[in-house]
């Protein structure tokens, strides 16, 4: 069993993709029926479908989709952890068609101006919702952001934390500090986790190698282990850079020092305990 715990799909005559630039070869529509052969010849089973943008219709489109798909093994959406009703909102979220396959909630954090948003009382009440409801939170932040994820990680040690791309470590300028404090800063509270994903998108896209990704590999896989360690594609992100089989090999490369039982954490056993697949 392999399992990718991240990627995304859209469809542009449905909204928008406006963190999209006009002339990217991202600008087009992306569904789960052109990656389903792409997981097939890759060896994947099952995968986790991530939120791309923050609206609320997109969370009930996703689980209807992933009712549909057995590809789908889980979703992380969206809705606004600030709003006063974030309780009854996610327990609406719990009764809507395909519910069953929301696992975790996901904001733009990367995309906020102020680095310590999930410090904000609002934010870290909606968080305290996110575990009452027995889901997991994604960060999707930058380097910038992580000493505030450790904060609101310790305050709330009852949600597992799960950091999407290593945190985006500045890869192309091969920089490791302070990314790597501020990341073995956060692994060292046990209920954190990690995604090997989004690497090859935060090197140079027209000449990265194995080599220019292996050091922050290492990093992660040092701070984290591989039973909190999970692999995801970021498809079709990706793809400007590589193609999906060229993200899940890489990936194999980057973990091909670990026994057995420490691979199958990485590329399964992590994602599918985590997310409660």
């Amino acid at each position: 069993m392999t399992v990718d715990a991240h990627f995304h799909v859209w469809d542009l005559s449905v909204r928008d993709q406006d963190w999209i630039d006009e002339h990217s070869p991202l600008r087009r529509n992306f569904t789960i029926e052109d990656l389903a052969p792409e997981t097939r010849a890759a060896g994947v089973d099952r995968a986790v479908l991530v939120q791309t943008i923050t609206v609320p219709e997109e969370t009930p489109e996703f689980l209807s989709l992933a009712a549909e798909h057995e590809l789908i093994a889980g979703v992380v959406g969206w809705t606004d952890l600030t709003r006063p009703d974030i309780a009854d909102e996610l327990a609406r979220l719990r009764e809507l068609p395909g519910a069953q396959y929301l696992k975790g909630i996901r904001h733009q954090v990367q995309g906020e101006p102020d680095a310590e948003w999930l410090l904000r009382a609002d934010v870290r009440r909606g968080l305290a919702a996110v575990a009452d409801a027995g889901l997991v939170y994604d960060l999707v932040v930058l380097p910038h952001q992580l000493p505030a994820c450790v904060k609101a990680a310790a305050d709330h040690p009852d949600l597992t934390f799960v950091l999407d791309h290593l945190g985006k470590p500045p890869i192309a300028s091969g920089e490791r500090e302070p990314w790597e404090s501020a990341v073995r800063s956060l692994a060292a509270l046990s209920h954190t986790v990690c995604k090997l994903s989004g690497m090859i998108t935060e090197a140079d896209l027209d000449s990265w190698t194995v080599d220019d990704l292996r050091p922050y590999a290492e990093a992660v896989l040092d701070a984290f282990g591989p039973q909190r360690l999970m692999f995801g594609s970021d498809w079709p992100v990706c793809t400007p850079a590589a193609p999906y089989g060229d993200a899940v090999s890489v990936a194999r490369e980057l973990t091909g020092g670990l026994d057995a039982a420490g691979r199958a954490d990485v590329f399964a056993g992590t994602a599918t305990r985590v997310y409660g697949l």
